[in-house]
């Protein structure tokens, strides 16, 4: 079956006027302050819950795993990693030599790549050329794991739709899959020489460049067509362009990084590579991981957090190791599963998930996450940062605070009785509390929970993304988190990847959801010639969506971050929204 084409949205206006705040970070044990002479050397030692999402650049979307893709494979375009809110969000080149500017009446991109920069490939060190640009943006829609933020490229770039369109017929085995990239090009994508890359496009998008700092848009060596996109035989053959490649990985257990002895410093900007080896260990716990960083026997944090009693000690110690900033993301998003037919369809009346925005206690919530210092009530589809956010509250007041009666009296008037709900929660930080105080909400309007862990590795690239889960009724309402996509006029990659739906599935609108009223909206924010025209249409849009109910917005977090005191240099790099791998150095 032929893919489906998505309605392509309208331009963005100039990414720069809708900057997205991200503000609040200290200083952090350096960063752009003075933090001495760098050292070289040492093992950087990382603590993590779980396990990255994904190896594979074209596959990644998890924003922790974006710390691991930093430093084992090159973008095209990135940000300086920084505390300075400013300097940290400016799109700098990567592999590119500079950010390209539009031509031909905004429809044409011209990238020339930096000279120097290598593949650790098998034979030996070898150029990135301009066909691996084309190869990795080919990949993309592979028809055995799309790449979750694909849908950015596919309708932009002229002729990726109709490259798909055969993709998605092939066999998912590597033989056919590489026939198929190495016989069929993008028209869209011209690469006339080894250095120079021309992206035509189906519209003007001034986002374009933002879309090219996603690892979505990273190049890829030939190497990788032999075998199927993120499998274990990819992963133990991965191909670094990075200053560290894969020396181990342990799914769930490890994973250890060491130089890549092909990477040219001299041709990379944005990475200084001090430490020697970094190594991530899986499995711990919050507690324990903040025990070992003040102890110093661990440096950083990958998917783990601080935890709201060590945020409010480390507040009142003004320990300068901790730090926080925004990122104009929703921490807790309730997804409602209008899929399934549990409880005779309940879920899929609006009255019912309205009382489901009555129910729930947003206040209790953000008290769980580590009190108004760090957290805020929200109420739409954006977060605090976002050109469009406004604090406003289309069901109760604006604190939050629950309104069982009413939740009670809309689930009567649509006539559900017993109402019981299946509920997955990550086994991760205060995801657990979280989930029991939403669950006491729920219980308070009449309302039974059914509580469930599932493996926070597992939460998203298996559970909720898998769709049988949704229609087979295997949940019935969700939390999850959702941050910007990049760094700049963000809007679109909030609402383009969760609440669209024209035929293609999307990884993240885990039910179809689709509101044509919201995408007219939508098509005239990304065209409006003012960031304040911009900010009261995306608001608009935000208001027609609630108006479904499909999810229920709980509450905004800051993104915490703490190193160990050998940690110096911790600078924010923009996309994994923590400190620089590549850029920390250690006290010996």
């Amino acid at each position: 079956m032929a893919r489906k084409k998505l309605s392509p949205l309208a331009p963005l206006i100039v990414a720069s006027a809708f900057a997205l705040v991200l503000s609040g970070c200290s200083s952090a044990g350096g960063g752009d302050a003075d933090a001495g002479e760098p050292q070289t050397g040492g093992t950087l030692k990382v603590l993590s819950n779980g396990d990255t999402d994904r190896i594979d650049p074209q596959l990644i979307a998890y924003v922790p795993s974006n710390s691991i893709t930093r430093v084992i494979s090159r973008s095209l375009l990135s940000y300086e990693a920084s505390n300075d809110a400013e300097k940290r969000s400016a799109l700098v080149g990567d592999l590119a030599t500079e950010v390209p500017k539009p031509t031909d009446d905004g429809l044409t991109y011209t990238i020339t790549l930096r000279d120097g920069a290598t593949w650790d490939a098998p034979d030996g060190a070898r150029p990135i050329v301009s066909e691996d640009v084309e190869r990795g943006i080919k990949r993309i829609c592979n028809p055995h794991i799309g790449a979750a933020l694909g849908s950015y490229f596919i309708t932009l770039i002229d002729g990726m739709t109709q490259f798909c369109d055969g993709f998605a017929d092939v066999a998912p085995e590597a033989g056919a899959m590489k026939e198929y990239i190495e016989a069929n090009d993008i028209t869209g994508i011209e690469t006339p020489d080894d250095k120079t890359v021309v992206f035509r496009l189906t519209e003007p998008a001034s986002d374009f460049t933002s879309m090219l700092s996603l690892s979505t848009a990273n190049p890829a060596p030939v190497e990788v067509l032999d075998y199927l996109p993120d499998s274990p035989e990819y992963r133990n053959n991965f191909i670094s362009s990075g200053p560290y490649t894969i020396d181990e990985h342990k799914p769930d257990v490890k994973l250890t990084l060491t130089r890549n002895k092909s990477w040219d410093a001299k041709s990379d900007p944005l990475r200084k590579a001090y430490v020697d080896s970094i190594e991530m260990t899986m499995g711990v716990e919050v507690d324990a991981a903040m025990q070992q960083l003040q102890a110093g026997s661990a440096d950083m944090l990958f998917d783990i957090q601080p935890g709201p009693a060590n945020i409010q000690q480390l507040t009142a110690a003004n320990d300068e190791k901790f730090s926080t900033l925004e990122n104009g993301g929703v921490d807790q998003f309730m997804w409602i599963n209008t899929k399934t037919d549990n409880n005779g369809g309940a879920l899929q009346k609006l009255e019912v998930r309205q009382a489901l925005q009555y129910a729930i206690d947003k206040s209790a919530v953000v008290q769980v996450m580590g009190g108004t210092d760090i957290a805020t009530v929200t109420n739409g589809i954006f977060g605090p940062g976002i050109n469009g956010y406004e604090e406003y509250s289309p069901y109760g007041d604006k604190s939050g605070k629950a309104a069982p009666e009413k939740a009670k009296e809309l689930l009567a008037k649509a006539g559900v009785q017993n109402l019981t709900l299946k509920f997955p929660y990550r086994n991760l930080g205060s995801q657990p509390d979280i989930a029991q105080t939403v669950q006491a909400s729920l219980e308070k309007a009449g309302i039974t929970v059914e509580l469930f862990p599932v493996p926070p590795t597992d939460y998203y690239a298996n559970f909720m993304t898998n769709r049988e889960n949704a229609s087979g009724g295997e949940w019935d309402i969700a939390l999850v988190g959702w941050s910007p996509d990049w760094v700049g006029g963000a809007a679109r990659s909030v609402y383009q990847p969760q609440f669209t739906f024209d035929g293609t599935p999307q990884a993240y609108n885990y039910v179809d959801y689709n509101n044509d009223e919201a995408n007219a909206l939508a098509d005239q924010a990304l065209a409006a010639s003012t960031p304040e025209e911009a900010a009261k249409l995306w608001h608009q849009v935000d208001q027609t969506v609630m108006k479904d109910s499909p999810i229920v917005s709980i509450a905004a977090k800051k993104k915490a971050n703490y190193h160990s005191a050998r940690v110096q240099n911790f600078s924010i790099y923009a996309l994994a929204q923590n400190g620089d791998w590549a850029n920390v150095w250690l006290t010996k």
